[in-house]
């Protein structure tokens, strides 16, 4: 029992039986298939599932779709020029957490976010509408996302068309055509949420809001910025301007 404790967590808990069978067998320890299977039973050790993920883009839908625009150049030469949008999950006990964030291209800020336990044109919708809010873009501005039905929404639409935003979106089923916004999602889970299962969404939301706000946009230094926080970046610019005129 021991030998077979030793070989299922030096395996991080991912062997079954089976396998568990073929490490002790090259280690010479002679055992039955069937009686390795009943002691990992009777211990409770069993083979780590893969957790189910939640699907996020739906494009199987018969709404409007935009052409892309972007076509994967994500360089702008002034804030609120290109922004994109996605939107992710994270886990905790209560369930999933999503989040929907919009990235301006030029300063790599994220000027809009929300979060909730389900994933609608709601959620996207609010995201959307903060980073309005926040940002007053002109009609130049082009937003980017996928073709998932949340943004291919009416509603959504209606936002976008309001406020002369040239909507843009990827080719079905090509995450590299958002890749600016995806890199964020891998930064944030990587840095707040690597191995953490949350205990509750109150709890997550409150890591996502200081790490958005408080961190990523304020204080992370960024290469492609010239190791400058998005804030500052665009702070610099500003400054730069003023002290043309």
């Amino acid at each position: 029992m021991e030998r077979i404790e030793d070989a299922y967590h030096q395996n991080r808990g991912h062997y079954g039986s089976p396998r568990i069978h073929a490490e002790l067998k090259d280690q010479g320890i002679h055992c039955g298939k069937k009686r390795i299977a009943r002691l990992m039973r009777e211990q409770q050790l069993s083979a780590r599932k893969k957790k189910r993920k939640p699907r996020t883009t739906n494009s199987d839908h018969d709404l409007p779709v935009a052409p892309n625009l972007l076509e994967r150049n994500f360089a702008a030469d002034a804030p609120d020029k290109k922004w994109m949008s996605d939107f992710t999950y994270l886990e905790t006990r209560e369930g999933w957490l999503y989040l929907a964030g919009v990235i301006d291209a030029y300063s790599r800020k994220i000027v809009g976010w929300s979060m909730s336990e389900k994933h609608d044109t709601e959620l996207v919708h609010a995201a959307l509408h903060m980073a309005l809010l926040q940002r007053q873009p002109g009609a130049e501005l082009i937003h980017h996302s996928d073709r998932g039905s949340e943004y291919a929404s009416s509603r959504y639409h209606m936002l976008l068309h309001e406020h002369h935003i040239q909507k843009s979106m990827s080719k079905k089923g090509d995450c590299w055509d958002n890749a600016m916004i995806e890199s964020f999602w891998a930064t944030l889970k990587k840095e707040c949420a690597q191995g953490v299962i949350f205990l509750s969404r109150n709890e997550a939301k409150n890591v996502v809001f200081e790490y958005i706000e408080i961190y990523y946009n304020r204080k992370r230094r960024h290469s492609s910025l010239g190791y400058l926080s998005p804030a500052h970046y665009e702070k610099r610019i500003i400054e730069s301007d003023n002290d043309f005129s």
